[in-house]
């Protein structure tokens, strides 16, 4: 990754003018010393800086700015305070269709796109059913765009961008529409595109931005909120809209990260790790200050893997039945608590979670003030490609629909994977038959 950066965002800002009624617009013409609007500051004092090769996610609710920013960097929007410098070529995948003539065909719209994006007629001669053939609409390429469908404007838009050899790319949610099929392939074009390119993706799903994303920005309100990997601003994102949803009242709070000393090592630890590729995890201490927040009515108290006995266990292995067990405290009366648990990779990224509402549904698991209960999961380790991983554990109160999140602390434990046997995919599922017959 170069250290010169290719986006440069200096205090810039944007304002709209909210007239209350369509005479105050000629007012204004005419008599300009004075004022007939109320300033709207969609964006304000933003600054920042992106590395070449870098890629970054911007989160946010609807209304933080982020497409207002998104933009300015792409030049379609001009700001008015501030300053954006993008040095390299900039393929902006913005508004669904920006930048097409409804009356314009399909493969008219290609020519006008990819010239606006800097191919020359060169160049566009001989990509153009590249494009087309890349987009997958077919003969609609020469029927007017007004008559296309969300997915197809997508599909097109998207065809464009891909093809212009650009610096840097902009995905603004476009891929929210479309099949599933074309959206899986804009994602390998997506991961390739990484490798080289900068890259900035807008999501309302943490997930898929911990999934794509080293770096994140928070906006909020029109400003940054926060800046920083994408494990961390994800998140404060999630504990922040989880307390606007309960009404306020939560605390967020967790040390910063060192390192753990793992608990000590069983007698089967060695003989495990000495067997080729052995899908070994090696279990560390669980973590009762990690990263957190909740409204405080009750705590995860411990979080750990335990053998039949109940005996904590240091070590497993990928492909073993496993239980994990999450002992919890209530600190007021509950009368319909939920104990659940996501296991997420080094990214931040949900490998894979559950919890106890459905199971125990119908049970009477109402709870006293300092009363403890503890919520077991029994299952099959999947095998798990090397890297650490963290299981964040959850205490609530209400149904899975509503509920009052009381406690959720992130990191509660940590384990890490060595090694493992090749397989497709985040996970390797155990199989309960292999087999091949020639028939």
């Amino acid at each position: 990754m170069s250290s010169k950066p290719v986006i440069q965002a200096e205090n810039l800002g944007k304002a709209y003018l909210i007239y209350q009624k369509p005479q105050d617009r000629l007012k204004q013409l005419i008599l300009r010393w004075r004022t007939f609007y109320t300033a709207y500051w969609a964006v304000q004092n933003v600054s920042f800086s992106i590395k070449r090769g870098e890629t970054v996610g911007i989160i946010g609710r609807n209304g933080s700015g982020k497409s207002t920013l998104l933009q300015m960097i792409a030049g379609t929007l001009r700001p008015n305070s501030g300053s954006v410098i993008v040095d390299g070529r900039i393929a902006p995948l913005l508004a669904l269709g920006s930048g097409f003539n409804p009356e314009f065909s399909g493969r008219e719209n290609v020519r006008l796109a990819a010239s606006i994006l800097g191919l020359t007629a060169k160049e566009l001669k001989d990509r153009e059913q590249s494009i087309i053939d890349f987009s997958g609409i077919g003969d609609f390429v020469d029927m007017p765009v007004k008559t296309y469908s969300s997915g197809m404007y997508a599909r097109l838009a998207f065809s464009v961008a891909a093809h212009v050899d650009a610096d840097v790319l902009i995905v603004d949610e476009i891929l929210a529409v479309g099949d599933a099929a074309f959206a899986q392939k804009c994602m390998r074009f997506i991961h390739k595109f990484k490798e080289n390119g900068t890259l900035l993706f807008v999501a309302h799903d943490p997930a898929a931005v911990s999934a794509l994303c080293d770096r994140a920005i928070w906006m909020d309100n029109g400003q940054i909120r926060m800046d920083g990997p994408t494990k961390d601003v994800t998140f404060a994102y999630q504990a922040a809209l989880r307390d606007e949803l309960d009404g306020g009242g939560f605390t967020i709070r967790g040390r910063q990260k060192t390192e753990k000393k793992p608990v000590q090592r069983d007698v089967r630890h060695k003989a495990i790790s000495d067997s080729d590729r052995r899908n070994v995890l090696e279990v560390f201490e669980f973590d009762k200050e990690g990263p957190q927040f909740g409204k405080g009515g009750g705590e995860v108290s411990r979080v750990r893997f335990v053998d039949e006995a109940g005996k904590t266990l240091p070590v497993l292995q990928g492909g073993e039945e496993v239980t994990l067990e999450i002992t919890c405290k209530s600190n007021i009366a509950l009368n319909n608590p939920i104990v659940g648990f996501i296991i997420r990779d080094r990214l931040g990224v949900n490998v894979f979670g559950d919890n106890t509402f459905q199971a125990c549904l119908g049970q009477d698991l109402s709870l006293a003030v300092g009363q403890s209960l503890k919520a077991r999961f029994r299952f099959v380790m999947p095998y798990l490609p090397p890297m650490p991983y963290s299981v964040t554990a959850a205490f609530a109160d209400g149904t899975i629909d509503t509920y009052t999140q009381h406690h959720w602390l992130d990191e509660a434990l940590i384990f890490t994977c060595a090694n493992g046997p090749k397989r497709s995919g985040m996970i390797g599922l155990p199989m309960h038959e292999v087999a091949i017959e020639r028939l």
